[in-house]
């Protein structure tokens, strides 16, 4: 597999909620970091992170706008969209992923925080309406 299909099939497993697939591209020191928050050291911290994330969301989605390769660096521009029941948030997402022998060693993944946290309140107040007008049973014939 070249680089681009590795971190593809990355993100396809993790579309998928495949944490066993996607951590099979993983290289046992994998650092994975949202920036500025602090990074997942570690193939075990990853998939810990990673599952988390499963435990909690029940979607993602990554719709991948470019990608390109210079090396075994790939950069991603994408729109990710997280969801849990009703909530659901897309924001546009810069990542940068490390391949080196088949394996992805890093993953770190640049957003606006602002625009992340509009989406999320998007978000919030589409599941609020969800909630409070739940579509009508339509009527047997």
């Amino acid at each position: 597999m070249t680089e681009i299909e590795i971190v593809t099939d990355f993100l396809s497993a993790l579309e998928d909620l495949d944490v066993d697939r996607a951590m099979t591209h993983a290289a046992p020191g994998m650092v994975y970091q949202n920036v500025p928050l602090p990074p997942a050291r570690g193939s075990h911290a990853v998939e810990k992170t990673l599952r988390a994330m499963t435990r909690y969301g029940t979607g993602f989605e990554a719709r991948v706008h470019n990608i390109a390769a210079n090396g075994p660096v790939v950069l991603t521009e994408r729109t990710d969209v997280l969801e849990r029941g009703s909530w659901r948030a897309e924001f546009w997402v810069c990542g940068t992923f490390e391949v080196h022998d088949d394996r992805i060693t890093l993953w770190r993944d640049y957003f606006d925080w602002t625009t992340f946290l509009a989406a999320s309140a998007k978000g919030l107040g589409g599941a609020l309406l969800t909630a409070l007008n739940p579509r009508p049973k339509t009527a047997a014939r």
